[in-house]
């Protein structure tokens, strides 16, 4: 067990919260497809790098009917940070201790109509504390509905809140979304934020609450666009599109993805760490 302050209390609930009712809609989803595909939930442990109890999580992970593959984590972790990782690390330049607590989701979905998904919701503590995430789409075969509906339920989270800045949000989804040795995007965009601060209670309440709004955006968008989709007929050949996309996507997690280096670096549970590479994917 770790000590958590009340803001890391508030986060944490925060993310659990948004969690349990992810996976109920997810479960809900598969009931109407005639599924019963439910989540597992596997609780893990880490130790930091001094022996110490570092915290842990819940990997939640359904495959099912509609869903192929998703996973929905929680984790609350504290320790050290290496010496040279800490030296990439905000705030932690001179002090390697940290704290992070957030959510990880990831869905690949059975049918290429339906665009997969990414949200991650994060709060970190080291010298300094900040707010940090955002949510992206990530169709195999794009509508432009789609996309638009996605990122206005994004546009309205970020207008709702004094923090949030829709047009900044959706430029750094693309820039840090983008597959260099490919030359494209992974996606089509959505909202990627990071070092959102806090100063006082005041500014945690704040940036607390933008972040929930993100969640609750996700979960206003991204349920009904499977709901849209998930019963399209499809062929063998966008199936193949559909493969081949995540090739792509597997290709940026391994290899940019900060969220999977964090993992790594600090000593978290591998299978969640690597819930989010899809089932199948081909490369041509």
């Amino acid at each position: 067990m770790i000590e958590l302050d009340a803001q890391q209390k508030a986060a944490r609930t925060t993310f659990e919260t948004l969690r349990d009712r992810i996976c109920a809609e997810y479960e809900a989803i598969e009931a109407e497809a005639g599924s019963d595909a439910k989540f597992v939930y596997t609780p893990w442990n880490r130790p930091d790098e001094t022996g110490a109890p570092g915290g842990g999580g819940v990997q939640g992970l359904i495959k099912g009917k509609v869903f192929e593959k998703a996973g929905v984590n929680v984790s609350t972790v504290a320790g050290q940070f290496s010496e040279e990782f800490s030296k990439t690390i905000h705030g932690a330049e001179n002090d390697p201790r940290f704290f992070a607590t957030g959510i990880s989701l990831v869905a690949h979905m059975a049918n290429p109509h339906v665009p997969a998904v990414h949200m991650n919701l994060r709060f970190l503590n080291t010298t300094k504390r900040w707010f940090g995430g955002g949510a992206d789409l990530n169709p195999p075969i794009p509508y432009k509905e789609d996309t638009d509906f996605f990122h206005a339920e994004m546009f309205k989270a970020c207008d709702a809140h004094e923090p949030g800045d829709y047009e900044r949000f959706s430029k750094w989804a693309d820039d840090y979304f983008w597959i260099p040795h490919r030359n494209v995007s992974r996606g089509v965009g959505g909202i990627f934020f990071d070092h959102l601060e806090i100063d006082d209670d005041e500014s945690f309440n704040t940036h607390l609450a933008f972040v929930d709004h993100v969640g609750d955006a996700f979960l206003k968008a991204f349920p009904a666009l499977v709901r849209k989709r998930m019963h399209s007929e499809f062929t063998a050949e966008e199936e193949q599109q559909q493969l081949e996309w995540r090739g792509r996507y597997a290709e940026f997690n391994l290899v940019y993805d900060r969220g999977t280096l964090f993992g790594l670096k600090t000593g978290g549970n591998i299978d969640a760490i690597l819930m989010s590479l899809p089932p199948r994917a081909i490369w041509t």
